[in-house]
């Protein structure tokens, strides 16, 4: 580059330049994901929540807070069993479909986990339509968040078991009538 010439990052604006930190930031050490938590008062006993998170070591604790003022939403709190990491957590559907999801579109487009990100947007778009409130829609939703983040290998509860639950009742007999 010859002296004197501007180059890509000098012409971007100071929100931008901050817009693109934010999503190395969160590739490096952000996350998504639906969680499926077993609920007693839920209507198919499960209740699914879409969760936004950033983790950060206490030292650290104003780019967590960066992060909370660029969102605009969202609590930074010790992680469990861990208090020397913070997390800032966004876990407001409504937060997240105005906020987060533009941001993901917008700045993790060459991210290595823009298939999780995507499916993340798609459950909460379903979410935002009702899905979650039919068996069938949230047995899809389920699907979904299990094909998040490495497949569901860290969860704790089998796929089947989650839809035998949801969808008992509710699937159509194999057997014809005679």
């Amino acid at each position: 580059m010859r002296p004197g010439a501007d180059n890509q990052q000098e012409s971007l604006s100071s929100e931008e330049r901050r817009s693109w930190f934010l999503a190395g930031f969160v590739e490096g050490e952000g996350s998504v994901c639906v969680s499926i938590k077993r609920h007693p008062t839920a209507r198919h006993g499960y209740y699914f929540q879409p969760e936004f998170f950033i983790y950060q070591h206490r030292l650290r604790r104003e780019l967590l807070e960066m992060a909370q003022e660029y969102f605009g939403s969202g609590r930074i709190r010790p992680k469990p069993g861990n208090p020397d990491v913070l997390v800032y957590s966004i876990l407001s559907r409504p937060v997240i479909t105005e906020r987060v999801l533009p941001f993901l579109r917008a700045y993790m487009h060459y991210s290595a986990r823009r298939y999780d990100y995507e499916t993340f947007g798609h459950v909460v778009e379903l979410m935002n339509r009702g899905a979650h409130r039919d068996p069938h829609g949230l047995a899809a939703i389920a699907r979904l968040a299990y094909s998040m983040n490495m497949r569901g290998k860290q969860r704790r509860i089998a796929l089947e078991e989650i839809l035998d639950r949801i969808l008992r009742g509710h699937t159509p007999d194999t057997l014809k009538p005679e």
